[in-house]
């Protein structure tokens, strides 16, 4: 099983898509450094609500100690990725109107991040799925998914209060579920069965520290796992669904994620890994992976 695209007009549509799913904190007002609440525990600065700026905030919506995160141990904020929902509603739901020259528009604003910031993860996910071999037979209705969720990126401040997201995240859910059923079915076919443990893992799964370098996670559903200080040296992870799986300080040295699916960059930032861990496209082996200690 590859990732590719079914066909080559859908080429220009997941790409553009994709494009706008980069977050350019040079176009943001640091809202992901206000509307949301983060704690100490989890690698932030400080314990904070969410509508509270971080002390760290400055008054150019800059991060005072973005270049020195690693050195302060701030891991929460060097693997956040807003998925490029910052900019977007900053320059085009609030038209470049930032949350201090109109205060009376900072809650709105601070909760259409929130909305947005759910819709693109949406959008990540259903181009992904794009891009799958196996998803080809259900390629028109992920396409139609992916189409209404981007036409609601463009909702005014006021439609998107009104949303229910919850009821189109279970709809696009639904569709990443076939998906996920999808491709695993691919990744699994033709296995020998006597490779590897026979444990059978499931969605949720606590794997805190687990050493699975002898399981067989080829094609896996680990959605939703905790993978926390897992060891999963030189495993095999070819259609393994990977989605909202809890990856901090799990070891991925050695390991191949290349064809696993629903990863984020915000995922691999809190792993471990180095130049022979395999990726997926389009994310990146982070830094620290590459720097010897």
């Amino acid at each position: 099983m590859e990732h590719q695209y079914g066909n080559k007009e859908e080429i220009p549509y997941t790409d553009r898509i994709r494009r706008n799913l980069r977050a350019d904190c040079e176009k943001c007002f640091g809202l992901c450094c206000i509307a949301l609440y983060f704690s100490a525990s989890d690698g932030f600065p400080a314990d904070k609500d969410a509508g509270q700026p971080c002390l760290n905030l400055q008054t150019d919506f800059r991060c005072g100690v973005y270049k020195n995160l690693k050195k302060h141990g701030l891991k929460g904020c060097n693997a956040y990725d807003c998925l490029g929902a910052g900019q977007r509603v900053a320059q085009v739901t609030f038209c470049g109107h930032n949350w201090r020259q109109v205060p009376g528009s900072a809650k709105q604003m601070f909760e259409a991040f929130l909305i947005m910031w759910q819709l693109h993860e949406m959008l990540w996910y259903l181009t992904e799925a794009l891009t799958l071999q196996p998803t080809i037979p259900i390629h028109d209705v992920l396409i139609s998914a992916a189409e209404k969720t981007e036409r609601l990126t463009n909702l005014s401040p006021d439609a998107l209060m009104k949303l229910d997201i919850a009821a189109h995240r279970a709809d696009v859910s639904a569709l990443l579920l076939q998906t996920s059923e999808l491709v695993r079915a691919e990744a699994r076919r033709g296995q020998n069965t006597c490779t590897g443990s026979k444990k059978a893992f499931r969605e949720g799964d606590d794997l805190i520290a687990a050493d699975l370098r002898k399981a067989n996670l080829r094609g896996a559903n680990l959605k939703g796992a905790y993978l926390i200080a897992a060891d999963l040296r030189g495993v095999d992870l070819s259609g393994t669904d990977l989605l909202g799986v809890d990856l901090r300080d799990a070891d991925l040295r050695g390991a191949n994620l290349s064809n696993s699916i629903f990863l984020t960059q915000a995922q691999v930032n809190v792993a471990k890994g180095d130049a022979s861990t395999k990726l997926p496209p389009p994310l990146t082996h982070p830094t620290h992976w590459l720097t010897k200690v």
